[in-house]
């Protein structure tokens, strides 16, 4: 998300970054504009956005985004808390209520990287879907691809998502955390920079007990990077604890 910054150049990285400190009349309508695509899904993972503070004129994005796209459940995991001038955050947007939401500080030579994990039901065949955003240097993402992995081993339907700041070569290279989630879909989408997108550092990673229906980029150039989706089937298993988890939700 960029907290809500248009980039289209290299050249916005130095004349636009004095938005990541102040607040920008443009900001909302920007907001209102991601909003309307993401009213589509069903679950949505964000990455860099503001947790409302000076800079994003004291509006906490998830939770205005969860409002404006009528996402009924949303959750913030503040990462990088610069008190009242920024609030470093991932996000969750969800049409149903998880069953859990836990919060995972990253390892990392510098702080401020974090995933959140949901759980949707109960059991074996419950699905489990993280949303991450990883670190720009190798030695930093090589720790938290091991956090990851340690996690994700026992699972049964995962789920993965998110700016992993790495190409698919780049995962493949890490046999543990392959060996905890065979990269599937593996078919690259090039969504970095989004003015002309070069390389594949975003992703949606899903366990080979579900199925990919479509993998695709979506065109908006909402920050610096393009938004990705991907249609998920779930074994009828998984799909059941779903549906009674609704049925139990709408009571």
């Amino acid at each position: 998300m960029q907290v809500g910054i248009q980039t289209s150049a290299y050249h916005h990285y130095v004349t636009r970054s004095w938005q990541h400190l102040l607040p920008h009349p443009q900001r909302m309508r920007r907001l209102d504009m991601v909003s309307e695509v993401l009213r589509r899904f069903d679950i949505v993972g964000l990455q860099e956005v503001d947790g409302g503070s000076f800079r994003s004129s004291h509006i906490n994005q998830v939770e205005y985004l969860a409002t404006r796209s009528g996402f009924p459940h949303h959750y913030q995991q503040l990462n990088r808390n610069l008190g009242r001038f920024a609030q470093h955050s991932n996000g969750l947007l969800s049409r149903l209520a998880p069953t859990r939401v836990e919060e995972h500080r990253l390892p990392g030579t510098l702080p401020g990287r974090g995933a959140i994990h949901a759980r949707y039901g109960d059991g074996p065949d419950a699905l489990h879907l993280f949303v991450a955003h990883l670190a720009l240097s190798h030695r930093g993402r090589v720790r938290q691809l091991d956090y990851l992995s340690e996690i994700i081993q026992p699972l049964s339907h995962v789920v993965v998502m998110g700016d992993l700041n790495c190409t698919p070569d780049q995962l493949h290279t890490h046999k543990r955390f392959c060996a905890s989630l065979p990269l599937h879909p593996v078919r690259p989408l090039l969504s970095y920079p989004s003015w002309q997108p070069r390389r594949a550092l975003d992703h949606i990673l899903i366990s080979s007990s579900l199925k990919a229906c479509d993998v695709r980029v979506l065109d908006h150039l909402f920050s610096d990077h393009l938004p990705i989706a991907v249609d998920v089937e779930l074994p009828k298993a998984c799909r059941d604890i779903l549906q009674a988890l609704l049925k139990a939700q709408a009571r």
